[in-house]
């Protein structure tokens, strides 16, 4: 096959440890917004217009095992782009003072090449999520 028959991310399901401050982090530091949810599963739907991301809590937090993204097989990473650099320094202005956050690094250039600049951290609920800049 020649061509391509998919086309985008319908959505994406991430399995978080705190659902609420999961939520929080998206709706309240990144704009999203509550679209739906299955509290009986528990899930929550977010977007931010572009992309819908499913939500739901492990069945037991407190024996969850974090992602290790150097042995484990998955998501290594959520990566989220912003419209400029200026937007990605307010992002991470929110972001680092965010209760529960873990920062990675703070925002530079992908690589030596590229004029996009971005950076990592872990979110409450314990997924890696990056916030870059279009690369042109």
């Amino acid at each position: 096959m020649t061509q391509a028959v998919t086309q985008g991310a319908h959505h994406i399901g991430l399995a978080v440890r705190d659902l609420d401050e999961t939520q929080d982090f998206f709706c309240s530091i990144l704009g999203f917004r509550i679209v739906g949810g299955k509290p009986d599963y528990p899930a929550v739907f977010v977007s931010d217009g572009t992309i819908l991301l499913t939500l739901w809590r492990v069945s037991d937090p407190d024996t969850a095992v974090a992602f290790d993204r150097t042995r484990n097989v998955g998501l290594h990473h959520l990566a989220l782009r912003v419209a400029n650099e200026a937007i990605l320094d307010q992002i991470y202005e929110r972001v680092r003072t965010h209760p529960g956050v873990q920062m990675e690094f703070t925002p530079r250039p992908i690589n030596a090449e590229s004029v996009a600049r971005h950076f990592i951290c872990l979110i409450p609920g314990g997924i890696r999520l990056e916030l870059a800049t279009p690369f042109a």
